[in-house]
């Protein structure tokens, strides 16, 4: 038999039943999936196994060698329906001269060109993502120009989670769990001057904070 072309991307899907194999795309993976071919000695075996499972004793013994002889001319068999397989769906797929890699005609193969799309990519596909990716480049610039910390408390002390019951704060100023203050209070609320977070005394007037 004469060499079989375009075999490399493939999986065998045959069985003692019979052939079938599926072949990919060497850009995007796309699969075609030829027809199953029965196998005449595979079928033969498998009557023979099930008259074996009936009746036992000599048909059993047939089964199992029809088996063996199926598997000894499983290599001819299945070389002559790869090679129908390949001629069934190769032309779904093109050579590109360039690279060697075997490509779908629906998706990766650029007529135009007479190139595969990673050799010679479509224009309007470049186009098109070129126009998408300089569109979000734009938003992260345009977003990063904004203040985003307008309604944040940036100042303030803020703490994650409660000190008391270790409950998540959110950023709020009270506990949403136990209600304890998350913020200590930073100006006197005798003569208003500011205070230290651990201080428990205004150093100007003395008043304890409350």
């Amino acid at each position: 038999m004469a060499l079989i072309q375009f075999v490399q991307n493939y999986d065998d899907l045959s069985t003692d039943r019979g052939f079938q194999f599926k072949f990919y795309c060497d850009k995007c993976g796309n699969g075609f999936l030829s027809g199953f071919q029965s196998s005449v000695v595979g079928t033969a075996g498998s009557l023979l196994r099930a008259a074996g499972d009936l009746f036992g004793g000599v048909f059993s013994e047939a089964g199992s060698s029809a088996y063996e002889i199926q598997r000894a001319v499983g290599g001819k068999a299945h070389d002559g329906a790869l090679q129908s397989a390949v001629t069934e769906v190769k032309p779904n797929f093109t050579q590109c001269v360039r690279c060697g890699k075997w490509v779908c005609n629906t998706v990766c193969w650029n007529a135009d060109r007479g190139l595969c799309s990673n050799c010679a990519p479509q224009t309007e596909e470049e186009i098109a993502a070129a126009q998408a990716q300089a569109q979000v480049e734009q938003i992260h610039v345009k977003v990063r120009e904004r203040d985003q910390t307008g309604d944040l408390d940036l100042e303030g002390h803020m703490v994650a989670r409660c000190p008391k019951c270790s409950a998540q704060t959110a950023g709020g100023k009270f506990c949403p769990e136990c209600g304890a203050a998350l913020r200590p209070r930073d100006a006197c609320g005798q003569c208003g001057a500011k205070m230290a977070p651990s201080a428990k005394f205004c150093p100007d007037c003395g008043a304890r904070r409350a």
